[in-house]
Parts: C-alpha cells; sequence; structure tokens
C-alpha cells in the first residue's frame, strides 16, 4: 500500500505539472535566449553602454559647435586698491606737482601711493562671450576616436550577448536532460513496482523467498531517494534558467520540445572554419587598437596649430555706491549723460593662434609610449590567434571524443535495458533468479545515468565548438 500510495503521488505530480504546462506558455531554446538578450542584467547593462556611447559622440561633437557662455556681475569696493606713482621735481610728475610735493614734505624720485580717483567703488558688467573652432587638429581625431569607442561598445556588447547565450543554452539543456532522467526514473519506479507486487505475490504463494522480496524492497527504496534527489536538482536546475533569463521566480517556465529533437540532431562538427574577425572578444581588441592608433595620432595633432574665433559683447557701468548701480535716476555733469541709459555697451571681435612650440620633448616620449603600448596589443592579438587556433582543437576533440562516448554510452544503455527485460522474463518463468534481476536493474540505472552525463557532455562540447569557432552568437 506505501508503495502504491508513493506512485500515487508521483503520478499525481506529474499530472499536476502537466496542467501547468497546458496552460504556461512554452519556450524553445531561441525563445529563451532572445528572452534573456532582452531581460539579462548583463545584456541590458551593455545595452545601455552602447546607448552611453553614442551619448559621448554627440557630445564630442558639439566640441566644434560655437561655444557661448555669458556673465552678469555687480561688484562693491568698500576699499579700492590705490595706485603708485613716482615724484619728479621741476613739474614732470602728472599727479603730484611740485606744490604738492612741497606740501607733502616729498623729495625727487618719492614714490606716493594714491587714492583711485578712476573707478567708483560700485561696478556692473554683462557680457557674452563667443568661441568657434576653426581648425583643431586634435578634435577631428577626437571625433575619429568617439565614433571608434562607440564600435567598441557594440562589440563589448556582443561579447556579452554571447555569454549569455552560452549560459542560457547550457542551463536550458541541462533542465531538458533533468526532465528526461525524471520520466525515466518515473518509469524505472513503475517498473520495479510492478516486478516488486510480482514478487511479493509469489512470495506469497511459495514460489519466491521472503530474500527475494528484500532484494527488490531495498532497490525500490533507493530509486524513491534518488528520485528525489533528483526533484531537488531539477529544481534548482529551473531556478539557474530563469536567473540566466531573469526569468520572474513566480512564474511556470515550460519547456517546448523533447531533447532529442533539439539536441541530438545538433550533435554534429560544424563544416567552417575558424575566423578570428567573427569572435566578439578579437573584435574587441580590434576596436583597442584602432583607438590606440588613434591616440598617436592625436598626439602628432597636437603639434599642429589650432585657430579660433572669438566674440566678446557686453555692457559695463559704475556708481559712486553699490545701489547706484541698480537705479536710473538721471544727472548731468559736464557733456555725460549718466542715468535711465547709463550702461554703456563694448564689444571685441577676433582670431586665436595656439601653437606649443616646444613642450620640453614630453610630447616625443609621449608619443613613444603610445607606439609601445600599440606593440603590446599587437602582440596581444597574435597571441589571441594562436589561442583561438588551440581552443578550437581542443574543441574539435573534446566534441569527437563525446560523440563516440556518447554512442557507446546509447549502445550500453540499450543493451542494459534489454538484459533486463530478459533477466525479468527468465525469473518470472522460474528459470533466473532474483539476484540476477536486482543485478541488471541496477546496471541499467548505472548505464542511463552514464548516457545522460555524456549527453550532456557532448552538448556542452558542441556549444564550446560553436563559441570557439565563433558562431555561438549572432548579432543579427
Amino acid at each position: 500500500m506505501k508503495v502504491k500510495l508513493t506512485l500515487l503521488l508521483l503520478m499525481t505530480a506529474t499530472w499536476l505539472r502537466a496542467q501547468e504546462s497546458s496552460g504556461s506558455q512554452e519556450f524553445t531554446l531561441q525563445q529563451c535566449i532572445d528572452y534573456a538578450l532582452a531581460n539579462n542584467v548583463n545584456a541590458q547593462n551593455a545595452k545601455l553602454d552602447e546607448e552611453i556611447a553614442k551619448a559621448r559622440v554627440k557630445e564630442t561633437v558639439g566640441i566644434g559647435l560655437p561655444q557661448i557662455s555669458g556673465t552678469v556681475t555687480a561688484q562693491q569696493s568698500p576699499t579700492q586698491q590705490r595706485f603708485f606713482t613716482q615724484y619728479t621735481a621741476g613739474g614732470q610728475s602728472f599727479f603730484i606737482d611740485d606744490a604738492t610735493a612741497a606740501q607733502l614734505g616729498m623729495e625727487d624720485g618719492d614714490v606716493a601711493a594714491l587714492e583711485n580717483i578712476f573707478a567708483l567703488k560700485g561696478n556692473g558688467d554683462a557680457n557674452l562671450n563667443i568661441n568657434q573652432i576653426i581648425f583643431n587638429g586634435s578634435y577631428i581625431v577626437g571625433l575619429q576616436a568617439s565614433k571608434a569607442y562607440k564600435d567598441l561598445s557594440v562589440k563589448q556588447a556582443n561579447q556579452t550577448k554571447e555569454d549569455v547565450v552560452l549560459q542560457v543554452s547550457k542551463a536550458f539543456y541541462n533542465l531538458l536532460i533533468m526532465e528526461e532522467r525524471l520520466d525515466m526514473i518515473q518509469s524505472n519506479l513503475g517498473r520495479l513496482d510492478t516486478l516488486y507486487r510480482n514478487t511479493k505475490a509469489m512470495q506469497e504463494n511459495g514460489f519466491a523467498e521472503q530474500l527475494d522480496v528484500d532484494r527488490i524492497r531495498v532497490s525500490l527504496n533507493n530509486l524513491k531517494v534518488s528520485l528525489q534527489d533528483l526533484q531537488s536538482m531539477y529544481d534548482i536546475s529551473v531556478k539557474l534558467l530563469k536567473f540566466q533569463m531573469n526569468y520572474p521566480y513566480d512564474q511556470d517556465l515550460v519547456l517546448a520540445g523533447e531533447l532529442e529533437d533539439v539536441a541530438l540532431t545538433e550533435l554534429e562538427m560544424p563544416s567552417n572554419e575558424v575566423s578570428y574577425a567573427e569572435r566578439p572578444d578579437y573584435q574587441v581588441m580590434l576596436a583597442n587598437k584602432e583607438l590606440q592608433e588613434l591616440n598617436i595620432k592625436n598626439k602628432y595633432a597636437e603639434a599642429i596649430p589650432s585657430i579660433s574665433a572669438f566674440a566678446t559683447l557686453g555692457y559695463n557701468t559704475q556708481s559712486p555706491d553699490f545701489g547706484g548701480i541698480f537705479t536710473t535716476q538721471a544727472s548731468f555733469e559736464g557733456n555725460d549723460r549718466i542715468g535711465p541709459d547709463k550702461w554703456y555697451g563694448y564689444s571685441a571681435l577676433g582670431l586665436r593662434l595656439n601653437w606649443n612650440l616646444f613642450t620640453g620633448l614630453q610630447r616625443s616620449y609621449q608619443i613613444q609610449q603610445e607606439k609601445l603600448s600599440l606593440l603590446k596589443i599587437e602582440n596581444g592579438l597574435d597571441a589571441m590567434e594562436k589561442s583561438i587556433d588551440l581552443e578550437v582543437a581542443q574543441a574539435k576533440a573534446n566534441l569527437s571524443n563525446a560523440v563516440s562516448k556518447l554512442e557507446v554510452q546509447q549502445e550500453s544503455m540499450d543493451l542494459a535495458s534489454n538484459i533486463f527485460d530478459i533477466t525479468q522474463i527468465k525469473y518470472e518463468e522460474g528459470v533466473g533468479s532474483n539476484l540476477e534481476v536486482v543485478e541488471a536493474d541496477n546496471s541499467y540505472k548505472e548505464a542511463q545515468t552514464n548516457y545522460y552525463s555524456a549527453l550532456y557532455d557532448a552538448i556542452i562540447a558542441q556549444l564550446e565548438l560553436k563559441k570557439a569557432i565563433g558562431n555561438l552568437y549572432n548579432q543579427q
């Protein structure tokens, strides 16, 4: 009765899972990948990095547009700076005559600190400054570098997406294998339970010993424990796939297709050879090389003169006190009118040439450093090409070995299944022993475990080879 109750519970759980699946959206591998590329945190951040790079390109372009700034100041100087003059005897001094000097006791050549009589204590100024680059070699190189930086962000995003595709694919296939193993263990549990009940009936009728019943009961209990362990691993595998996809944990995730339809038909050696340019990590290094070449070009461009135009437009005024800057009371002194329009305009237009003629040989050594850095990147590219060749060779060997091992394990599982069936028939007909049945069952379960382990290894080897060749993720 306990065995029957256990089987009933397992069948009920399977039926409930099937009912949930019927009302849930089924995900193929490609749909899981598409969902992950749209929702995975790393993939989302990679997209944000692309948008940041686009904005940086526009920021660099904006440097070449007119730069306009405005300034308004209102200032009160309670204590003004004095100006200094030297007294020259004989009436040659403009600010101090001989009579004044005599009153002050000054001698020829003395220096006097006089109050500033040419500026009032309150003053205001409002101006507008405009600058426009006409020619700047570094700016031109900067535009090229900003576009190269944008390309680099795209290639880095593709590298991130490739990692997402690989992780989602591994989690997807692992979950499919878990489902297949669960179905097979449940099938084995039903078969072993039938054998147990038949043996129990034979024992009750005197055609089998209690030892035979106990042996099968031990195998049945062990299989139940294995089922529970596998169910826990299955739940973890579901959460792992949801994590890789950034899929809500509280929503059902149902996989579409059978393992044989999805995986076995794909276990073949790719026909195309390795292309370095198809690898996202290689593309990232090429982009870094381009940026380094632009760094060198920029150092040379810094030695070229730059030309810019500027214009300044403004108004200013002065007042004996701070509040007078903002008043409009009219007054007349001589021929000058100071009143409602007491702010007076001024302007300046011009061209500016900047040229660093000598920088103490700093630029030469900077160029030397940048060239050495470029050599390091080129050495890195050569090393990466050799590493890719080795990675592809190892991945091909791993896939070939995994497929061979899978074929052997599949044959062993089929043979173990036939052995168990024959052993069970012989036992039921009275020409075989119970011990043979238990050993055949254990061998069959071990063969199943080895087969699914080999299948997963072969699938992972296939994915790693695609990644090594560079066709795991196609940005189109």
